[in-house]
């Protein structure tokens, strides 16, 4: 399948074309673990064999990319993950959640997420995951991933602490995409829904953005009582029911995002305000 190789948000009238083509590729390699051939990066990313496989020698030789030896497929490089741990070692978020994080999912023996935004996705710069090999059930959530603010727990909670007119800039609301047959994809459901967050102080996905797998979320304030970012406990619907999400387990990842946002200088009692 041909990729879009354009972004929707708002391009530069200055970008150089060579390294938009050469993150499509690397955002390609990212999605494949067993890398990709010469010919499928050529037709996914619509560029011809030429070009792609100029792009990819300097990138090899720069260390973004690697050859893996026994299929000679392209993979992302070494020096993407070392570029990476730099970044996510000056996040001062990530270091101050760290431990809250770990005690949450110590206290309620399920996966924790710390997430915050980036443009109209939500992006995983954290997790804890008491259960990586767990049989049956693979969440897509890892380290630098991102999935669409409307269909996750943790990407409503971000949602929430934004006006409606911000939403609709950041996001295209007329082509929410579909994740599960439960997601949220009209615009006045979704506002609706934001609602509600605003008003409990948390979000619930309730297999919205993977089948079989229920979540709950909570802000991370900053001093200024913005949104900055949010926790997520998550786990297999059949062990997570909402009945112990709203009886519990809303309460606790509350309680870790409350002490976080503490941590960052906020001084609040956890109310999601919309940002003006």
């Amino acid at each position: 399948m041909k990729r879009q190789l354009l972004r929707n948000d708002h391009k530069p009238k200055n970008i150089v074309q060579s390294i938009e083509r050469a993150s499509a590729l690397l955002d390609l390699l990212g999605q494949a673990p067993q890398g990709l051939n010469l010919g499928i990066l050529s037709e996914m990313s619509g560029l011809n064999k030429g070009t792609v496989h100029r792009i990819l020698s300097t990138l090899t030789y720069l260390g973004y990319v690697r050859q893996i030896p026994a299929n000679k497929n392209y993979a992302l490089g070494f020096k993407l993950a070392e570029l990476g741990n730099l970044l996510l070692s000056q996040l001062d978020l990530r270091n101050t959640a760290r431990q809250h994080i770990i005690d949450l999912a110590e206290e309620v023996q399920e996966t924790v997420h710390l997430v915050i935004r980036d443009n109209d996705e939500a992006l995983y710069i954290d997790k804890v995951d008491l259960f990586p090999k767990e049989a049956g059930l693979q969440m897509v959530s890892r380290l630098g991933s991102r999935t669409s603010l409307h269909s996750c727990a943790v990407g409503k909670v971000i949602l929430s602490g934004m006006s409606e007119k911000e939403i609709q800039t950041t996001m295209d609301l007329d082509d929410l995409e579909r994740k599960t047959e439960y997601t949220i994809t009209k615009a006045s459901d979704l506002m609706r829904h934001l609602k509600t967050v605003r008003n409990k102080g948390y979000a619930i996905d309730n297999e919205e953005n993977e089948m079989g797998i229920r979540c709950v979320a909570a802000p991370v304030f900053d001093s200024g009582g913005g949104i900055v970012a949010a926790i997520s406990m998550s786990g297999p619907a059949a062990r997570i029911g909402l009945k112990q999400i709203k009886s519990k387990f809303n309460r606790k990842v509350r309680d870790a995002a409350l002490e976080i946002s503490r941590n960052l200088g906020y001084a609040g009692n956890g109310t999601i305000r919309i940002a003006e």
